[in-house]
């Protein structure tokens, strides 16, 4: 039979005369390399991934971090489907930090950029997989029959000819004693059995009875919670203090500096709070004292004014296709910087002793987190361990550090194990902010109403540049020009560049990152470009889409489901927009009116290919709640700088989308088999430009900056 390579992990494809499905060459790590301290000698542990106990309970170790979207569920799904698993029986926890449960895609433990499953598609398939065959031999020997002849099926192994089965917790202690094989068959998409299905979540019931354990929640014998007083301004300093009345307050046991500024540890978080308003401080106001909102655009403005940037994209001549337009169209469009506003505010526990370091975090990156301690403490790896806990909103923000390093020192400093707590003041006005970017757009058109020309140029602060510098090459960072650079759409003539722009906030991932303000800017400006020639929005897009079947197909199913074209209420108008990013095609149909001043957003219909659809549930919830935080960005979110400091500092000024004014939301998922994508983050690009452009329809006003103001 032929053999054919298909990855580089070496999945052979076979005809399904041997079987059907895949063959894999497995190269998953071997349990003992991330033991878990559960479980017994009896227990059935092939891999890192699962463990089978005597009573049939078959655990999962989820390496990403649950932060609502779905991913211990996800993930177990993945290897039931190979397990031929009982899901009646399938318990999730967090895996341990350890380079078993390093993403593919990321080379590390951690979770962003809507990778989960991305990543782990494969692997958790083959760990399922591998457990499988290897029960299946159990059985065999048992029987003493040829596997062959034998099957799986919720949680047990038949031999069909002599009518006989054995649950997998019967045979778990066999199998533990058998070798582990060279390479398994993994299962067709008609094969599935859970895959495909809306399973119900693993965490709901803990969530709602409150039993699941959040960041907050860590309790430890003799445990002590602190408070960190940070500098108002941006990158200024502690230049001294004065920590007497503070250490009056009954209850604060020590007053220390630290990298973020001065920390009060006390008993309780209401004592460390008293002990934080009585601390007298002053401040080195550093370099950025003097900055506001008004000098970063402007610095933006003139960056552009005087040096284009870094050319991400060429296709054709631009300037000889501007000439060649029948019409042309100039715009400036801003995004402003925007807090991640997480519902659990940042914390972080940490027990550091002379010979090992524990840390309780709900954190997107564990490699990090334990790499941080490491560096903190001088312990080696395998002293320190990172306990996970569930996220109460992730959105990015939780994949930094400076919240593990006020745990790390406060306990070095303590001597015993010590909870940061970040207030909701702490959290807005000290966040690693989503960039807020200056965009300058010309656009043409031919006389027959084609948009033919097409010129971005962004200025903006750099991601990469504070996060992973290396990453960072001749003033390019892909994070400020996705969802730019890469628009789908077919232009004679078009040019994309990026000029680094870094005035001094600190910047980090905002969910979906570059796409959510690029596909704002682009998509907008494509509708202006589409009212100038006279061209219906979703007809202008589908022209130059021809031979982009997977926009074309969201862009379609939205527009059908949401109605487009046909009669509206008067006072309503509708807006339409599609975004590709983490390898996924969404598009959205916003229906809005204007009342009070105000944009109202009555609907919003939203199509989405992500591949296979793992759990449709899931994906739902995802789109949902992507359209929420995206309406919260479009609609009301913005952080402004003033004397180096930033304005807002709690909800009344940083408000969120209220319940009342949440629209109806219509998700409609792509039929497909191909592998699956993203889905955290790709929601969230098209719902500003879809309610932008729905104003713009209705107003006849284009929408260049964010949030929406009438």
């Amino acid at each position: 039979m032929a053999v054919v390579k298909t990855t580089r992990r070496g999945f052979l494809k076979i005809s399904a005369a041997a079987g059907g499905g895949l063959l894999v060459s497995f190269s998953i790590p071997a349990a003992k390399t991330a033991q878990a301290e559960t479980g017994t000698k009896e227990d059935f542990e092939p891999n890192a991934w699962l463990r089978i106990s005597s009573d049939d309970v078959i655990t999962v170790r989820v390496a990403s971090a649950e932060m609502g979207q779905g991913i211990m569920t996800g993930i177990s799904m993945l290897i039931a489907e190979e397990l031929d698993a009982d899901w009646n029986t399938i318990k999730a926890e967090f895996a341990p930090a350890s380079k078993a449960y390093y993403n593919p895609l990321m080379n590390r433990q951690a979770t962003g950029g809507s990778t989960a499953i991305r990543g782990f598609w494969e692997v958790a398939r083959e760990a399922g997989a591998v457990a499988r065959e290897i029960l299946i031999e159990a059985a065999a020997q048992e029987w003493n029959v040829l596997p062959n002849i034998c099957r799986t099926e919720k949680g047990a192994v038949f031999h069909d000819a002599s009518q006989r089965s054995l649950r997998y917790g019967e045979i778990a202690s066999v199998a533990a004693s058998l070798p582990v094989p060279t390479s398994v068959f993994l299962k067709e998409p008609d094969e599935f059995v859970l895959i495909g299905k809306s399973m119900p979540r693993l965490d709901t019931a803990e969530k709602v009875d409150g039993s699941a354990i959040f960041g907050s929640d860590i309790q430890l014998p003799g445990l002590l919670t602190a408070v960190v007083v940070r500098c108002p301004v941006i990158g200024g300093k502690a230049k001294s203090y004065n920590s007497k009345q503070a250490m009056q307050v009954k209850g604060v046991r020590k007053v220390t500096r630290i990298t973020s500024g001065v920390a009060v540890i006390a008993d309780h978080f209401w004592a460390a709070m008293k002990g934080r308003d009585a601390l007298s401080i002053k401040w080195d106001e550093g370099p950025n004292a003097d900055l506001s909102s008004k000098s970063i655009f402007t610095s933006f403005a003139d960056a552009l004014d005087n040096d284009a940037g870094i050319t991400e994209r060429q296709d054709g001549n631009i300037k000889d296709g501007l000439k060649a337009a029948n019409k042309t169209l100039e715009a400036v469009y801003t995004a402003p910087y925007q807090a991640h506003a997480c519902m659990e505010p940042m914390n972080a526990t940490a027990d550091v002793r002379v010979d090992s370091c524990n840390i309780y975090v709900g954190t997107q990156g564990q490699t990090a987190t334990q790499q941080t301690a490491m560096q903190l403490t001088g312990l080696p790896e395998e002293k320190v361990k990172v306990h996970s806990t569930y996220l109460g909103g992730g959105f990015g923000r939780r994949s930094e550090q400076d919240f593990i390093t006020d745990a790390v020192e406060c306990s070095q400093a303590a001597g015993k194990p010590v909870k940061v707590i970040w207030t909701r003041e702490d959290d807005i006005m000290h966040d690693q902010y989503r960039p807020a970017t200056y965009n300058q757009l010309r656009g043409g058109i031919d006389a027959s109403g084609k948009i033919i020309a097409w010129q971005h140029r962004i200025a903006g602060p750099s991601i990469l540049s504070r996060v992973f510098p290396n990453a960072v090459k001749e003033g390019r960072d892909s994070t400020s020009t996705m969802g730019a650079s890469d628009i789908p759409y077919a232009f004679d003539s078009a040019e994309v560049s990026y000029k680094m722009v870094n005035p001094g906030v600190p910047v980090g991932f905002w969910r979906s990152v570059g796409s959510s303000q690029n596909a704002y800017v682009t998509e907008c400006f494509f509708d202006e470009l589409a009212a100038l020639a006279g061209r219906d929005p979703l007809q202008a897009r589908l022209q130059l889409l021809e031979e982009e079947s997977r926009h074309t197909g969201v862009l379609s199913l939205a527009a059908e489901k949401a109605d487009w074209g046909k009669a509206l209420p008067a006072g309503r108008a509708r807006g339409i927009a599609v975004a590709k990013s983490f390898n996924t095609w969404a598009a959205q149909v916003a229906e809005v009116s204007i009342e009070r001043g105000r944009v109202r957003v009555h609907r919003v219909t939203c199509a989405i290919d992500c591949g296979l659809a793992i759990n449709p549930d899931s994906i739902r919830a995802q789109m949902e709640s992507a359209v929420v935080y995206g309406l919260t960005a479009c609609l009301k979110g913005e952080i402004t700088i003033a004397g180096g400091k930033v304005e807002q500092n709690n909800f009344d000024n940083y408000p969120l989308l209220r319940i009342d004014e949440c629209p109806e939301i219509d998700v409609h998922i792509v039929d497909s088999e191909e592998s699956p994508s993203g889905i955290g983050e790709p929601g969230v690009p098209p719902v500003a430009p879809a309610v932008a452009n729905a104003v713009f329809a209705l107003t006849g006003k284009p929408v260049r900056s964010l949030p929406i103001r009438l």
